[in-house]
């Protein structure tokens, strides 16, 4: 061989080392990058699964909450921070669909999933998860109390119940947004903003987001709140009571507010790694990560047949009709309901 066959000879075997790494031979395995709100988590078993299965790093950037995550998704349309977002709802989901952030894919394990919560027929989305957004109330501060709670939602404007109830704002909450639809969709667009009236009438408290109005205001979630009625979800009596002794939930639904609240998740278009989101995707209604949400985010699962925690099979209540309205109207009005409610009770 001569001098020049044996240069040529090493940097071609110099040029096949470089391409091996870069093909994932002997370097680090591929990432594929989940995009999510703050409020998203996943046991290190479910994580490790997915990894093991498919070979590849699940990185996980968190945005702040749900509306934060989806702006800057929609101002990154194109040239995504990762591959696959997860946690648009049905309440912002027009404004994803009209921002163009999310390319179209059908994944085998969506026949698997209820049909009641595919929104999206072309699949830029698809379905994940669902938690009612309900109002519950403190068990123990009514029953010292010697009052009876609220059965119904208009039973909170009344006035044996001034002073007791903290909401969201709609504006920057999504469990917010979702209270101020169940009312709209309870009592129509004649007497909603009449509601509401009554509602700040009747001294209810408006917070920024859910973390204080749960934990900083309600009785049931800190020793320091002075309210016993607080808007939140329906899986709060299962919640309430994981890694406690207890037999009865401190606190209760008010089924007659719930309003039906899906999340979904979708590959970001421009997305680095197309298969490894897809294969996330995919992942995500897998019967081992929908198992394991009940536990980790208090949602409940869309895929049917998924067996659920013991503690969520005896303390949180099945809401067979939440209140519901459509994403197509949701999306033409949003705005609209928004600044109704501000000017309603703001101001």
């Amino acid at each position: 061989m001569t001098l020049c066959n044996k240069a040529l000879a090493v940097v071609v075997a110099g040029i096949v080392g470089v391409l091996a790494v870069a093909c994932g031979g002997g370097g680090k395995p591929a990432s594929v990058v989940l995009v999510t709100h703050d409020s998203f988590v996943v046991s290190k078993s479910v994580r490790k699964a997915f990894e093991r299965e498919t070979g590849l790093h699940w990185r996980i950037l968190q945005s702040g909450d749900a509306g934060e995550a989806l702006t800057k998704a929609q101002l990154t349309a194109g040239n995504p921070e990762g591959d696959v977002f997860f946690g648009v709802d049905n309440n912002l989901l027009s404004r994803a669909l009209a921002g163009d952030v999310f390319d179209t894919y059908t994944p085998p394990t969506l026949a698997e999933v209820d049909r009641r919560y595919d929104l999206d027929p072309e699949h830029h989305v698809v379905p994940v998860d669902h938690s009612e957004v309900c109002v519950i109330y403190d068990r123990d501060w009514f029953a010292n109390h010697g009052l009876a709670p609220p059965q119904r939602m208009g039973d909170l404007v009344l006035p044996r119940y001034r002073g007791l109830t903290v909401a969201e704002n709609p504006a920057t909450s999504t469990p917010g947004l979702a209270f101020m639809l169940a009312t709209i969709a309870r009592y129509g667009n004649s007497g909603w903003r009449e509601y509401w009236k009554k509602l700040r009438t009747n001294k209810a408290l408006v917070t920024d987001g859910w973390e204080e109005a749960y934990y900083a205001r309600f009785t049931g979630g800190s020793e320091h709140g002075r309210y016993p009625i607080v808007v939140s979800y329906s899986t709060d009596p299962a919640a309430a009571v994981v890694g406690t002794k207890l037999t009865r939930s401190p606190v209760s639904v008010i089924q007659d507010t719930c309003f039906r609240q899906i999340e979904f998740a979708g590959v970001l278009r421009g997305a680095h790694n197309v298969d490894g989101a897809r294969k996330l995707i995919d992942f995500m209604l897998s019967n081992r990560f929908q198992a394991g949400m009940p536990l980790t985010m208090y949602v409940l699962p869309t895929r049917n047949g998924v067996r659920l925690p013991e503690v969520f099979r005896r303390f949180a209540p099945t809401i067979a009709h939440p209140l519901d309205l459509p994403a197509s109207e949701i999306g033409a009005n949003r705005e609209r309901w928004v600044s109704q409610w501000t000017d309603t009770v703001l101001r």
